[in-house]
């Protein structure tokens, strides 16, 4: 991991004096949680304080009631509906004015939809993979604390929607996409080969096969020529 956040505050652990935090992981491959539970959740250096993991949307949702963490670091693409899913199953709790549960969006997708999808669901905000585990700690402080946090690049989209007056059209073709469907429909359309996809996501060739199926079906479209000619003229590549 190496992106830093937009921090204001000076870069270290983030713990400053004696802070603690708790934190739940949501991301569906285990060894990235273990990563990630490895680089920030010795929580005598960091003051992070890992108190669950879960790897789908439904686990989630009861991991997180179950244990109340002040921050969740929530992945975007999940099983049962991705995160956006569990944001609002989990609305009650961000909105509990005692004791509020946060949620910072931690993701290897950098696209604009999917960034704007968390934020209007209630996430503080939105990092990338990439991260140090330096500056994700100091995130996760920032999220507590009530800050927003983006990627360098990324707030741009949150401001680019949220300054139009105009909300901005919904797209019912897309909305029929899951979040994993939409992530492979994006790759396809940027040229990626079945193999590559399956690599980057950490998923076989076969279910890549199956999630293009599914996305021809949905868009009634016929091979990844028209795929990709759609989704540029949505710029979705």
């Amino acid at each position: 991991m190496s992106e830093p956040t937009e921090t204001n505050g000076t870069a270290g652990t983030g713990n400053g004096a004696g802070r603690h935090v708790r934190v739940v992981l949501v991301d569906d491959h285990r060894m990235f949680r273990t990563g990630v539970q490895a680089e920030i959740g010795r929580t005598d250096e960091t003051g992070v304080e890992v108190v669950g993991e879960a790897a789908d949307v439904d686990q989630a949702v009861t991991v997180i009631t179950a244990t109340r963490p002040e921050v969740v670091l929530l992945d975007v693409h999940l099983p049962g509906g991705g995160g956006v899913e569990v944001l609002r199953r989990c609305a009650p709790l961000m909105a509990d004015a005692e004791r509020p549960v946060r949620f910072l969006a931690l993701s290897v997708s950098d696209a604009a939809e999917d960034v704007i999808g968390v934020i209007r669901g209630g996430a503080r905000g939105y990092v990338t993979k990439t991260i140090t585990g330096t500056d994700l700690v100091d995130s996760v402080f920032r999220v507590q604390d009530g800050d927003a946090v983006f990627s360098p690049r990324l707030a741009g989209f949150v401001l680019d929607a949220f300054a139009s007056t105009d909300a901005p059209p919904v797209d019912e073709d897309l909305d029929r996409l899951t979040q994993r469907e939409r992530e492979v429909l994006r790759l396809i359309a940027r040229g990626y080969a079945y193999k590559e996809i399956a690599k980057q996501l950490f998923i076989s060739v076969k279910t890549v096969e199956s999630h293009v199926s599914a996305v021809l079906r949905k868009l009634q479209l016929s091979n990844r020529h028209e795929l990709t000619r759609w989704a540029t003229a949505r710029r979705l590549v």
